[in-house]
């Protein structure tokens, strides 16, 4: 080993990585102190004798904002493959002696995140020692999570093939064309896929996978896809449909509440519902966890029950 490599290890330590590390997250001396149980004043030691040990300054101050300098930005790079590898060891051990643990970090799309918990109750009961964190995001924010590798695994449907990605398609997520109660269109024996999307289509923002899965339905079929109002997120879609502000195409699994109370309606049109994967989804090349590779080998192994699980939560 180099002797200035060992000069530096005799100086580093991993409460300073430590410490640099939730400063660099949280962009703040006083939240960083606050989040770690220190004082700001131990933080600023920590932080400069990182920097001494490293003859570099690691951030600085414009406009009176907390910006890493590029020293800071490779250090910030190395400590998250430093602290991920020592994940990845306390996992392996705990392996090996039979008893599996550590973190599994999720992002799903919103229109997933009613699926996560079917997900997690079974393999949870298997493995009570591991801890799961769950961020939703849209579609736009899993794709740059993705890019970023921020997450062990993202739940989303419809992936990119323009990116290296590996991923494992485990269950259906079926889109219906819905109504607000007392439609005209319910009254139709035939109701045609014309006149729904001429009833006033409500749609999610460009780029969400509920909306992309209608596009290409549209676009197969020379139809056209022009919506009269376009929001954030499938609840809100619902509760507009709900009010009977319009018309939606939007995923079963988001809506049984309403469905089951009558105040939402399942339009019959031919070609429906659309059918789409849900996918386990991370960057080609990542090496997954015990963790991650115990939680896709739970899915694979349980698609069936989780699949029946779902038919029963389908309001009739």
């Amino acid at each position: 080993m180099p002797k200035s490599l060992v000069k530096l290890l005799n100086r580093l330590s991993f409460r300073q990585l430590q410490v640099f590390d939730t400063v660099s997250s949280l962009g703040s001396y006083s939240k960083a102190a606050a989040h770690l149980g220190l004082t700001q004043p131990a933080v600023s030691a920590q932080i400069r004798q990182l920097e001494s040990a490293l003859g570099q300054p690691l951030f600085e101050y414009v406009s009176r904002r907390l910006y890493r300098t590029p020293a800071g930005d490779q250090l910030a790079n190395s400590t998250r493959q430093i602290f991920s590898e020592l994940k990845r060891l306390q996992m392996e051990i705990s392996d090996q002696e039979g008893h599996l643990r550590g973190e599994l970090n999720l992002a799903a799309v919103s229109t997933a995140q009613y699926l996560i918990p079917l997900l997690l109750k079974g393999f949870l009961s298997q493995h009570p020692k591991i801890s799961v964190k769950v961020r939703v995001v849209n579609r736009a924010q899993a794709l740059e999570r993705l890019s970023n590798n921020e997450d062990d695994l993202v739940i989303m449907g419809m992936v990119p093939e323009n990116r290296a990605l590996s991923f494992m398609p485990f269950l259906d997520n079926e889109m219906v064309a819905v109504v607000p109660a007392g439609h005209p269109l319910l009254g139709l024996a035939a109701p045609t896929i014309q006149s729904f999307l001429s009833a006033g289509l409500i749609l999610r923002e460009p780029g969400s996978g509920t909306r992309l899965a209608l596009e290409s339905y549209c676009n197969s079929h020379r139809l056209p896809c022009e919506g009269i109002m376009e929001l954030g997120s499938n609840t809100a879609v619902k509760h507009a449909v709900t009010e009977g502000l319009g018309v939606a195409v939007l995923p079963v699994l988001g809506m049984q509440a309403e469905l089951a109370l009558g105040w939402l309606k399942v339009l019959p049109l031919p070609g429906f519902p659309l059918r789409r994967s849900w996918c386990t989804v991370y960057p080609e090349g990542k090496h997954p966890t015990p963790v991650v590779n115990a939680f896709l080998s739970y899915l694979k192994a349980h698609i069936g029950d989780l699949e029946k699980r779902i038919e029963s939560l389908r309001p009739l």
